[in-house]
């Protein structure tokens, strides 16, 4: 049994319509320590994602009346819930289906069958990863574009912007390494964690909504063409 020490136990919540892998999932991860809250389709897990407080998703893709794709579609729109981490789950194994996943802002794409160790390790790496590794303390930033690691807000001259949790990591990765060219693997790497090939759209379409999101600030990260991108600092 894998047991996860937090100094605040997760709150995770379980979407899945099939009961006894739903079951499953609920015991090991009650098991690892979590507290796990259950949703039998997009419906339900929209309304619960609403209603209570939580730190990541399960979320199984071929659910009733609201696939998952929809349901993480309209999540990361959600202020209250855009930085909320999602795990995709699900049996289909179509390279489209992870992009598709990937570019709404999922955290991570875990395909059925699926080893129940690795699936708790992979939720407790994507809660690290949302919560920020202890010492990201420094706020950075340039001129009125601002990011604060420990509370994970983002402001442009004094307004707050709503970033997904995988936004805001790559803005913070490459906030920190202004001037430097990072190609799309290598973003991929550092910021999702998994080396993806044919996933180069994935970062891009990433990069556009950050671009969108900042306003004038996301002309600053600017395209290496043929290369990847790097962040250029107006005083840079």
């Amino acid at each position: 049994m894998i047991t996860i020490s937090n100094e605040t136990t997760a709150r995770i919540l379980v979407v899945e319509d099939e009961p006894d892998l739903r079951s499953l999932l609920d015991r090991s991860l009650e098991g690892a320590g979590y507290r796990v809250v259950l949703a039998e389709d997009g419906i339900e897990a929209l309304e619960k994602a609403a209603a209570e407080p939580l730190d990541l998703i399960l979320l199984d893709i071929m659910i009733p009346h609201v696939d998952g794709i929809e349901v993480c579609r309209r999540l990361k729109r959600d202020e209250r819930t855009a930085r909320l981490p999602v795990i995709m789950l699900t049996a289909r194994q179509e390279p489209l289906d992870r992009i598709v996943g990937l570019e709404l802002g999922a955290d991570d794409y875990i395909t059925k069958p699926f080893n129940l160790r690795e699936l708790v390790l992979r939720v407790a790496a994507v809660l690290r990863r949302s919560r920020g590794e202890r010492g990201r303390s420094k706020v950075v930033g340039h001129d009125g574009l601002k990011l604060d690691p420990a509370a994970r807000i983002v402001t442009v001259d004094g307004a707050e912007i709503h970033l997904t949790g995988r936004e805001f990591d790559l803005l913070y990765f490459i906030l920190s390494h202004p001037n430097r060219v990072f190609t799309r693997a290598e973003l991929l790497r550092q910021v999702w964690d998994y080396d993806f090939e044919g996933y180069d759209r994935t970062v891009d379409a990433h990069v556009a909504r950050l671009r969108r999101k900042l306003g004038p600030p996301g002309d600053w990260i600017e395209t290496a063409w043929g290369i990847g991108y790097k962040f250029r600092p107006p005083d840079g």
